[in-house]
């Protein structure tokens, strides 16, 4: 299972590379094409499981001035 995060940056917001070590120290890593980070749980995760990294990331970009896209497959 995967999660898969895509980033919308602003002008006003964090650099870029101020985000990706941010979602790096997560676990997440930065991939091309059409997404920008995924997170491999490398095991079938539980919503529980999912809702929780969802809370992680929410926090850890919180005045950033970022916004996001997650999708887990």
């Amino acid at each position: 299972m995967k999660t898969y995060l895509t980033i919308w940056f602003s002008s006003e917001g964090a650099e870029p590379s101020t985000v990706a070590q941010k979602l790096q120290s997560m676990g997440f890593k930065p991939i091309k094409g059409h997404y920008d980070h995924v997170y491999d749980w490398k095991r079938e995760a539980t919503l529980d499981d999912v809702l929780q990294l969802l809370n992680n990331v929410h926090n850890t970009l919180k005045g950033l001035k970022v916004l996001y896209k997650i999708e887990t497959i």
